[in-house]
């Protein structure tokens, strides 16, 4: 899997790790598929405990509202294999969550 390293000079963010996964993906604007491809979030449309996302290539994903799913942990430690060409997520956004801190303790409540 590809993780990427931390920029030193970039400001941290911190976010809890128990908040709503609705509410940190609304906030992140990324989504890991299955594939590992990292896409970008145009709109997402929630209806109860699921969400629909929209990609800017797009795709839709239908998410159910879980802090213990795959997708969920693949956000939490920042892990995807590449970043999807036809979304074209910027650079400054990728270095922006790869600074970014989950902590059990410590951070902002979404």
């Amino acid at each position: 899997m590809f993780k990427m390293a931390q920029i030193s000079n970039e400001k941290k963010r911190y976010y809890r790790k128990n908040v709503d996964f609705f509410n940190l993906v609304d906030k992140i604007k990324l989504w890991p598929s299955r594939g590992g491809t990292l896409h970008g979030i145009r709109a997402m449309n929630r209806r109860g405990d699921t969400a629909e996302i929209l990609t800017h290539c797009n795709k839709r994903f239908v998410i159910n509202n879980s802090k213990h799913s795959r997708a969920a942990r693949w956000i939490r430690n920042k892990w995807f294999f590449e970043v999807c060409p036809n979304c074209k997520v910027p650079e400054w956004k990728l270095q922006k969550y790869s600074s970014t801190v989950m902590n059990q303790h410590y951070g902002v409540h979404l």
